[in-house]
């Protein structure tokens, strides 16, 4: 109960409160633009069931669980086959692993600004109540979230989730047919789809993470930024006064936003049609033709190659033009097809850091943007199960050093997306929602379109109200 230690380096100016409140009841004008209002009116409720976790919605069915480290847990997620008249199964379970948020800033008082969000906080355990009409729609269903707390009771996260049918005026697919004489042919189909809503507030940084379901098949998940920049304080009022590195943006006076990167990490077991799976790269490679018999001097084509062990399924993404699948090689299609789901990639960010920097050896996960392992009950944490004390002993780098068999296993995919963020003032003193996300699409998974005989949505007819003809 002693001091023992008092450091000082320096004496700082303390940087202005003026226009850093956020709060609308706190604004003056002039005011920004008004939005305007809309409403979704569905006549007959949500077009989705809720059983307890289990969500039907359309052709899909699916588990939604809340954990207290990652937040939203999907899990037996599978989609009805109307050809086959069954139910296949395409995610067994998929979630955030880690986010790993480095701050660039080497000094006494912030090298140690290596954050781990999930392993060191945790997004359940900091996930925020959604607000109606303003986190969510007005057709959204809440649900409450629980975690134990240290000491076994209960802890209750009310309107932890919220699930929705989003109408964005997006079109599912359409074609004009102008090809036959004195004839044109006009078909479209609008895109509905389902999206499962959490929102975690890990100190500064809010995280909106969406879970998108779609009838063609798709799955997409998206992270999306938003809240208040890491921000330290500074002499300078203006850059022109700066003669030396800040390690960030001057926003305003006397305040510096730091550079910094978030990786998130993604873990998705996926089971394509069963258990057995391979990760088979699609590269692009570009042929020269040489017989004289085109006056074309290239094209690209693509060869396939099938990861055999985990040294092989790493990926930088940006380096070699690929597509990656994740094949069930015991199915295939009438033509002859493996069944599969594409891994379409969000942002391809690399780390900046050196390797052997003590920050990047405990996330030594964010080196490659596409990681494949077998499947492992106790590897579930890309940054290892007791984050707060890892010296990056076990971490998924670590797990990987095996080179384990991958090939027509039950393997786990990882994805890792990312962001380098330098601050701009647009971003203070609440920054505007930046997004980034990836989908899984399936990839010769049906034989065909799977949603060419989806049915039009009726016309909503609205009182007082007559369409134009």
């Amino acid at each position: 109960m002693k001091i023992v230690e008092y450091s000082d380096t320096f004496k700082i100016a303390v940087p202005k409160a003026e226009g850093t409140d956020y709060r609308f009841s706190k604004q003056n004008p002039p005011f920004g633009p008004r939005i305007n209002g809309a409403a979704i009116m569905q006549t007959n409720g949500p077009g989705f069931e809720i059983d307890g976790h289990t969500i039907r919605w359309v052709n899909w069915v699916f588990h939604l669980a809340f954990d207290v480290r990652v937040g939203p847990i999907i899990s037996l997620a599978s989609i009805y086959d109307p050809e086959k008249h069954t139910y296949r199964s395409v995610l067994y379970r998929g979630h955030i692993s880690e986010l790993f948020v480095p701050y660039m800033d080497p000094t006494e008082e912030y090298y140690y600004k290596t954050f781990f969000d999930c392993g060191e906080f945790g997004f359940g355990q900091n996930a925020a109540s959604l607000v109606p009409l303003a986190d969510c729609p007005n057709n959204a269903v809440f649900m409450d979230g629980y975690y134990a707390a240290h000491d076994g009771s209960a802890v209750k996260v009310a309107n932890a989730f919220c699930i929705f049918e989003r109408h964005a005026g997006d079109i599912m697919w359409r074609h004009t047919e102008l090809g036959i004489p004195n004839r044109v042919i006009n078909e479209a189909r609008p895109e509905v789809s389902l999206v499962v809503r959490m929102v975690a507030t890990i100190g500064n940084y809010d995280h909106i993470i969406d879970w998108e379901f779609k009838p063609s098949g798709s799955i997409k998940a998206q992270v999306g930024l938003s809240g208040i920049l890491e921000v330290k304080s500074t002499t300078f009022t203006n850059v022109d006064q700066i003669n030396e590195e800040v390690y960030g943006t001057l926003l305003g006076d006397n305040t510096i936003g730091l550079n910094h990167d978030h990786f998130l990490t993604y873990r998705l077991d996926l089971d394509i049609d069963g258990a057995a799976n391979s990760f088979v790269k699609q590269n692009l490679v570009t042929k020269h033709v040489n017989d004289n018999v085109s006056p074309r001097k290239s094209y690209w084509t693509v060869v396939s190659e099938t990861a055999k062990t985990e040294s092989e399924a790493k990926i930088r993404l940006g380096t070699t033009p690929s597509e990656l699948v994740i094949v069930n090689p015991n199915k295939k299609t009438k033509p002859g097809n493996h069944h599969g789901y594409r891994l379409i990639p969000g942002a391809a960010t690399h780390p900046l850091l050196l390797e052997d920097d003590y920050p990047q050896i405990r996330g030594a996960f964010s080196k490659y943007n596409v990681w494949v392992t077998p499947y492992n009950k106790s590897e579930i944490w890309a940054g290892g199960k007791y984050v707060d004390q890892s010296q990056g002993q076990d971490t998924l780098a670590v797990w990987t050093l095996r080179d384990r068999k991958i090939e027509n296993e039950d393997i786990v995919l990882w994805h890792v997306l990312g962001y380098h963020h330098s601050p701009c003032q647009e971003d203070f003193p609440v920054m505007p929602t930046l997004s980034a996300g990836f989908e899984l699409r399936p990839a010769n998974f049906f034989e065909s379109n799977p949603v060419l005989k989806v049915l039009p949505p009726k016309p909503v007819r609205w009182p007082n109200c007559t369409a134009k003809p």
